[in-house]
């Protein structure tokens, strides 16, 4: 008799931010978009809300397509009875436009909530694996036909840089405690990271690059603060022994500049889950350069993350109906 394996659990953020009563939504009907989900609608039943077709007494919204940011906004738009929102992703970068607007007219008692750290399990799992396969070597070993040298390091006692702190590094940060890593947090603040051996503030990412072993970027994606963080400087700051692993956005990486690191070996290699431009077109130059692993934006499969966003839903509906704080909570000044 086989036992079911062990499933992923949506990771609840020890902080959440009380919704004082004068600010809450107005519970009301709940509209799953742009089509039906009877997956989440069974969710919403069972936290005690109502899901029913888009109408003028809409007051939540649950938005199912992250390539759809335009029918959304319409939709938004044409409802202003609606309090309340949740995204599909983690990153909201795709509706920046929608939450810029909402951020200099702000509709009342609107909360927006997105999946960020619902997720952050199988996406930790996902960059550890990518981890472990550059410093194994695979991107090599891969397509090898002949025996070859023996190379490969381990992850034991390395420097992990991650960006971010968010609920996927601090998965990752447990993945990692029984490689004794030195890890390093750069986040906006310094406020520390209690599972991190060392937490900086974003304005000395410079300072650090050079004694990273691992660079891991799981930050959001943002126009002025995190675009392009990694571009020609920086790679030339990192040793040419130290790799590079993306898991958040594409953005947050000037390609070119990743390219041309690679192909002149300033850095020894990359693991990509996310590009730009995404997806990678065939014949990209990124494809063949040198140490470089590139799935496509699989460290969160539907499989994986559609029973995690159900239990995201119950919770937020359950805060919907004035029980409890929202997780996942969106700024639509900061953009996440």
């Amino acid at each position: 008799m086989t036992s079911r394996p062990a499933q992923h659990r949506a990771v609840l953020s020890a902080r959440t931010e009380v919704v004082p009563d004068h600010e809450r939504p107005t519970p009301g009907p709940i509209a799953i978009l742009p089509t039906p989900s009877p997956l989440f609608a069974r969710a919403i039943e069972s936290a005690g809300g109502t899901v029913a077709e888009l109408s003028p007494e809409t007051r939540g919204i649950v938005w199912l397509d992250q390539a759809g940011a335009e029918e959304f906004a319409r939709a938004f738009d044409a409802h202003p009875g609606v309090e309340w929102v949740q995204l599909p992703w983690a990153g909201v970068d795709a509706f920046a436009d929608v939450l810029a607007r909402e951020a200099a007219s702000p509709r009342p008692r609107l909360i927006w909530t997105s999946a960020k750290g619902a997720y952050a399990q199988p996406v930790a799992e996902h960059a550890l694996t990518l981890m472990l396969a550059l410093l194994r070597d695979l991107p090599t070993r891969v397509g090898a036909r002949s025996w070859g040298p023996k190379a490969g390091t381990s992850l034991y006692g390395l420097n992990v840089v991650i960006v971010g702190a968010g609920g996927i590094a601090l998965e990752l940060l447990r993945l990692l405690e029984p490689f004794g890593v030195r890890s390093t947090v750069v986040r906006r603040s310094s406020d520390p990271v209690a599972a991190a051996g060392r937490t900086v503030s974003s304005d000395l990412l410079h300072e650090v690059l050079p004694e990273a072993d691992v660079v891991v970027l799981a930050a959001a994606l943002t126009a002025e603060g995190t675009s392009r963080m990694l571009g020609a400087r920086e790679f030339e700051l990192m040793r040419d022994s130290a790799y590079v692993v993306n898991i958040a956005r594409g953005g947050l990486i000037e390609t070119d500049a990743l390219v041309e690191a690679l192909m002149a070996g300033r850095i020894a290699g990359a693991a990509l889950d996310v590009t730009d431009p995404e997806p990678l077109p065939d014949g990209h130059p990124l494809w063949s350069a040198p140490g470089a692993i590139i799935t496509p934006h699989t460290a969160d499969t539907p499989e994986m993350t559609s029973l995690l966003l159900a239990e995201r839903l119950r919770h937020n509906v359950r805060a919907f109906l004035s029980e409890g704080d929202f997780q996942g909570r969106v700024d639509p000044a900061s953009g996440y």
